[in-house]
């Protein structure tokens, strides 16, 4: 092999190794362009990702109120606890005690504001009459079946309900409540009407449970719930003395359950 031979197989292999370099080099020229436009294309997706989430947000939170937010209209429950009398033949609330025991629905306009109809039954009792004509401890006992049904108006002193995001709402408020009502007795022969006046407390625990205890005191405009005749207006006041009224009360603790709730209202939708 001669110098020209040799030099020109040299310069052969120089060729095809800088034809191999370029080669290898332009493949990774490509692969990092390739990376590259990956790269662009995730930054791409995440912006858009991200601004997708934000939008999502913004839609749920200024849209639609969360779905405890929105106020339940009804409530329906039941009460049970002890009542009590006071008239001709018992002188002072809560003296002989008997059970009580009923159900209501109320209607709740907003967040303070209510109107509840309810139904109640307690038992009263007294002694009967001595030759005094004053209650005597040895002649014996009568007995009053009352039903009583009354509407009244509530105020809550609070904005009360189980909300998650809005601290001006309280779980927990005392309330109170005035109406009027209708009583049964006497084997439903007889009926009067009474002003009911409501003190009470109430907790909503759950979007769904309320839980409450009251104290209800009932004037009725009538002096004849012992049912015995020498009771009965004893003192021919009936009509022309308002003080002159038996009165009858409950002291109660109850639970009842919200239904109707506000529907959710797209606040972007207009």
């Amino acid at each position: 092999m001669n110098y020209y031979q040799a030099h020109n197989i040299h310069t052969h292999r120089e060729e095809r190794n800088n034809l191999i370099k370029a080669s290898h080099k332009s493949n990774v020229l490509v692969l990092c362009a390739v990376i590259n436009r990956f790269i662009d294309f995730l930054r791409l997706f995440e912006l858009h990702a991200v601004g997708l989430v934000l939008i999502l947000l913004a839609v749920s939170n200024g849209a639609y109120a969360d779905i405890n937010e929105r106020l339940f209209h009804i409530e329906i429950g039941i009460d049970g606890g002890c009542g009590y009398y006071a008239g001709d033949a018992e002188q002072y609330i809560f003296q002989d005690i008997r059970e009580a025991y009923g159900a209501s629905i109320r209607y709740q306009i907003d967040r303070r504001w209510g109107v509840r109809v309810k139904g109640m039954a307690q038992r009263i009792t007294g002694y009967n009459p001595g030759t005094s004509g004053r209650p005597n401890t040895k002649a014996g006992m009568w007995t009053n079946q009352l039903v009583n049904f009354d509407a009244v108006g509530e105020f809550n002193f609070f904005p009360y309900g189980k909300v998650k995001y809005d601290g001006r709402i309280s779980q927990l408020t005392p309330y109170i409540a005035l109406g009027l009502g209708v009583g049964v007795h006497d084997k439903w022969s007889k009926v009067g009407v009474y002003v009911p006046f409501i003190v009470g407390l109430k907790w909503q625990p759950h979007p769904r449970v309320v839980i409450h205890a009251a104290w209800q005191h009932n004037v009725y405009f009538a002096d004849n719930l012992e049912t015995v005749p020498e009771y009965n207006n004893r003192y021919g006041l009936n009509g022309t003395n308002i003080f002159n009224c038996d009165v009858t009360g409950q002291l109660v603790a109850g639970i009842a359950f919200t239904f109707l709730q506000d529907k959710l209202v797209c606040r972007t939708c207009k």
